[in-house]
């Protein structure tokens, strides 16, 4: 039988879990900013989404913001979620910087192909950010809160309400920063029904795999159910 394994030990591991989690989010959330100007169409059968292609990863930043959760408590997984705003931020600037030099001949993206493609990312990212702050901020509250109402039972429950009401939140306010003034109501609300339908399937056919890496966690480092890192 291994020996147990020892207080410093898994203090060190679970810092280096919180780094590559932290990694994932903050990559997940700018890939999101970085494709959400491509609408895509996907097919599941029941029905058509259409949907910016920034949605494809926004859910795994999600499952990230539970997991972090669940295991490092509201104040640690807060300070993943102020990384990515500023992570944002510094991506837009790069993107402005880069805007700010001309093409040369040789290049494979030229200036016009370049601003078509980055030419409301200002205000695409802006509109994500200010939805993303509010869309984690309400996730990261009603995970602890159903966390405490059912003493650390029921993962499906917190892992599933606090995903689907933050990304309710988060599809309208995107969706209404964009493209207020731009588009008809209705088609906003379209956008708005499918984005937050296409989130909310996402977020259930996920409950398996936090399920598998809240045991896998908890098992790896010894913690019991509800448990978490201490800081």
């Amino acid at each position: 039988m291994a020996p147990p394994e020892r207080p410093a030990a898994r203090s060190a591991g679970s810092e280096v879990l919180y780094l590559w989690l932290a990694a994932l989010f903050i990559a997940a959330l700018i890939t999101c900013n970085l494709i959400a100007n491509k609408f895509v169409s996907i097919h599941l059968g029941f029905k058509t989404f259409i949907i910016s292609a920034g949605v494809l990863p926004y859910p795994i930043t999600f499952l990230i913001t539970d997991i972090l959760s669940e295991f490092y408590g509201k104040k640690r997984t807060q300070r993943v979620v102020f990384a990515g705003f500023g992570a944002s931020l510094f991506t837009l600037l790069i993107v402005s910087l880069g805007a700010r030099f001309q093409a040369i001949p040789e290049s494979r993206v030229s200036d016009a192909v370049y601003h078509h493609m980055f030419n409301n990312s200002a205000r695409l990212i802006f509109a994500s950010m200010v939805a993303y702050l509010v869309a984690q901020y309400v996730d990261v509250i009603l995970y602890h809160f159903w966390k405490r109402l059912t003493r650390g039972r029921m993962l499906w429950l917190r892992n599933n309400g606090s995903t689907i009401f933050s990304q309710l939140a988060d599809t309208v306010l995107v969706v209404t920063v964009i493209f207020a003034g731009e588009l008809p109501f209705g088609t906003m609300l379209d956008y708005m029904a499918d984005g937050w339908m296409f989130k909310s399937l996402m977020a259930l056919l996920d409950t398996p795999v936090i399920y598998a890496a809240v045991f896998f966690i908890r098992r790896q480092f010894g913690l019991g159910w509800g448990q978490e890192f201490k800081e």
